[in-house]
């Protein structure tokens, strides 16, 4: 009994780390290894140098930015008026999600990562964050 809440516990551990350093980096998962492994040399580099999506206020408001990991390339993706936030990637690394009041309250939204196609994804009352 005490063997297997031990290996309960590693597993557990193993799965809060994973999923904390995928939060934290804000960046959306790395490619299959199988594709990875058929595309040339520069294919592959360009595959694993994901922009980073990140909030910033130095438009007056809170906006949606990307950038590259050197901080070259810094975009403003949201470009609204009201407060957009807390970007997060799709699994896929299609999408980017993130929190808006544009409509009055706390909403979901999501948009393409040149921030084309925003479509909100919640409507109702309760603040969504």
């Amino acid at each position: 009994m005490n063997l297997i809440k031990k290996i309960f516990l590693i597993v557990l551990t193993l799965l809060i780390i994973i999923s904390l350093s995928i939060t934290l980096t804000g960046c959306p998962p790395a490619p299959p290894e199988e594709e990875a492994e058929e595309a040339t040399t520069e294919e592959k580099i360009e595959a694993t140098v994901t922009p980073i999506a990140f909030t910033s206020y130095r438009d007056g408001n809170d906006e949606i930015y990307i950038m590259n990991a050197d901080g070259s390339g810094q975009i403003n993706l949201s470009n609204n008026p009201a407060g957009d936030s807390y970007p997060d990637w799709s699994p896929d690394g299609k999408k980017i999600a993130f929190q808006t009041t544009r409509d009055g309250n706390s909403e979901i939204y999501v948009m393409n990562t040149d921030g084309s196609g925003q479509t909100r994804l919640t409507n109702n009352p309760a603040e969504d964050d």
